[in-house]
């Protein structure tokens, strides 16, 4: 029997992790990030730990405590805790300032680094979540069309682009031109302002990084995903196969269909 931390950020991906990982037998403490991790966690992890983003010191000194080795990151994490300097032990602030930009990969980069440094490992979420990854094709009844298929093969180039330039994994396209594009706001809020700006018929494509490390920041989408595309009545879901996750399947695919959503998963 294996023992993994989890550093919890928001979503069910976490749970899905945790299920996964102690159906395989091993064992899951969690240090779930305060306002964002779900609190059915506390039902799901072996052991759990509540912390804010910057407490660096406290979360170190509880490894140490709970002899741990491995850890993964899995969840949404809302950037902006970045900049709220009051919820940062000395340790974090410093952190921070060694870096040379905030990007994503920046600031996980450094975490590992250090992490590594004391002898702990961040591993690939992927052992107990290849089951969730999207496989190639189209998912669900609706056929994407020849505009669609336009609008599809435009926005992929574009957010491949984006996503290597560590700005957002999610564009939003109509008729070849590129509508809205995700930055730190994240994907809903991208949504929603394509809705307001281009109306009916958008096509969200959402992709990983060209150089994806597994270990971190995985882009994933489930059924809420499909369910705001739906309140701003876009026609397709683009994602991209083996790089990137699908919660609960089943349910996302029977929304996609009642709302006439064509996905493809390239």
């Amino acid at each position: 029997m294996d023992k993994v931390a989890l550093i919890a950020g928001g979503g069910t991906l976490p749970l899905e992790f945790i299920r996964s990982a102690k159906k395989a037998g091993d064992k899951v403490v969690v240090f779930a990030l305060n306002k964002m991790a779900s609190p059915e966690l506390d039902k799901e992890a072996d052991k759990i730990y509540w912390l804010d983003f910057g407490q660096y010191a406290k979360f170190a000194l509880l490894l140490v405590k709970e002899r741990i080795r491995k850890v993964a990151f899995i969840g949404k994490v809302d950037k902006s805790v970045v900049y709220d300097e009051k919820g940062q032990d000395k340790y974090t602030r410093e952190g921070l300032k060694t870096l040379k930009d905030k990007k994503d990969y920046s600031i996980l980069g450094e975490i590992t680094r250090r992490l590594k440094q004391v002898g702990i490992e961040v591993i690939d979420g992927k052992k107990y979540l290849e089951h969730l990854l999207a496989e190639e094709g189209i998912l669900g009844a609706t056929v994407p069309d020849r505009r669609i298929e336009e609008d599809i093969e435009f926005g992929f180039e574009t957010a491949k682009k984006l996503a290597g330039m560590d700005i957002g994994q999610t564009v939003a396209v109509k008729n070849k031109t590129i509508v809205a594009v995700e930055a730190m706001e994240g994907t809903d809020a991208t949504i929603e302002r394509a809705g307001s700006i281009a109306g009916e018929g958008c096509v969200m494509v959402k992709v990983s990084r060209p150089q994806q490390d597994m270990r971190w920041d995985v882009p994933t989408v489930g059924p809420l995903t499909i369910e705001k595309l739906a309140e701003n009545k876009f026609s397709a879901l683009a994602i991209e196969s083996g790089r990137m996750y699908l919660l609960e399947k089943d349910k996302f695919i029977d929304i996609a269909d009642s709302s006439n959503i064509a996905v493809k998963a390239l």
